[in-house]
């Protein structure tokens, strides 16, 4: 999977498109997905062009990697879902690929808490 620029996410962060921002640092943007799977369901996307998780723990500078992984725990925080603020616990996740289910070719870390999650993949 290449990079395309005119994803959705790509288009996000050159303003083109509006989100609904949860914080945002020089590194990375954290917004609320439009179709929510729990009570928080926030994304996390690094404003580089990076296709998936793997791609960008490649090829990111320490900077960027350092910027997102904190943005992921301020958001965390903010949403009431960091088990050092006594929540009861979240889940990310992060798609990569046809058999990841990746919908968006931008990597993005869904963040998602607020009630029981059930298991993450069914046995089979």
């Amino acid at each position: 999977m290449s990079y395309d620029t005119s994803n959705i996410f790509a288009r996000i962060l050159r303003g083109e498109i509006p989100n609904d921002t949860v914080a945002e640092n020089e590194h990375a943007l954290a917004f609320r997905d439009i179709r929510p799977q729990a009570p928080v369901h926030v994304l996390v996307i690094p404003k580089g062009a990076y296709v998936s998780y793997d791609d960008f723990a490649a090829n990111a500078s320490d900077a960027e990697i350092v910027g997102f992984h904190r943005l992921v725990a301020q958001v965390a925080q903010s949403e009431g879902l960091s088990l050092a603020e006594g929540s009861q616990g979240f889940r990310a996740i992060t798609n990569a690929g046809a058999h990841g289910v990746q919908e968006v070719p931008h990597f993005h870390l869904h963040l998602l808490g607020g009630r029981p999650l059930g298991r993450m993949l069914q046995a089979g």
